[in-house]
């Protein structure tokens, strides 16, 4: 047994008989430790997995609402560059009333292509754009911003109530 003057400094007794607890004992007490740390980990990736999955679901339904109200928006923009197509013929001239009807073709192409599409489809090409050409991407990304920025800025503030 172990002298109380040879305990270390705050230890007042010895707990049990031996001062040291056998390897048989910690030995037992490691696999218990190692299967509740493995079950914890398959706990916490399972949920993560999951918000992983509800969090790409909310993604995709947002840009699948996004894409919808772009659709539309282009919809409206070739039934207003059709309207002053007509108005263009007769003050101008079907010259300049083609080119307006022209614009507003490409643009409805754009918006159904867009409608057709899947929001996984139209990742997939925006990556491989990127991809093929990344200084045209670049460039687009910077002229959207800019439009953004100015349109956010010219936009009236909300006063809340």
């Amino acid at each position: 047994m172990v002298d109380e003057n040879e305990l270390p400094e705050g230890t007042d007794t010895i707990v049990g008989d031996d001062a040291t607890a056998s390897t048989e004992e910690t030995a037992g007490a490691q696999p218990k430790s190692q299967d509740a740390f493995q079950k914890a980990k398959d706990a916490f990736k399972s949920e993560a997995d999951g918000l992983r999955g509800q969090a790409g679901d909310t993604l995709r339904a947002y840009a699948t609402q996004g894409k919808d109200k772009t659709t539309e928006a282009l919809d409206n923009i070739v039934k207003m560059v059709s309207d002053a197509a007509d108005s263009v013929e007769e003050k101008l001239g079907g010259q300049y009333a083609g080119f307006a009807r022209n614009a507003a073709s490409s643009i409805s192409g754009v918006a159904d292509t867009l409608r057709d599409k899947e929001v996984d489809d139209l990742v997939e090409d925006a990556r491989a754009f990127v991809a093929a050409s990344p200084a045209i991407a670049i460039g687009a990304a910077a002229a959207i911003g800019f439009v953004l920025a100015r349109v956010l800025k010219a936009a009236p503030e909300r006063e809340e109530a």
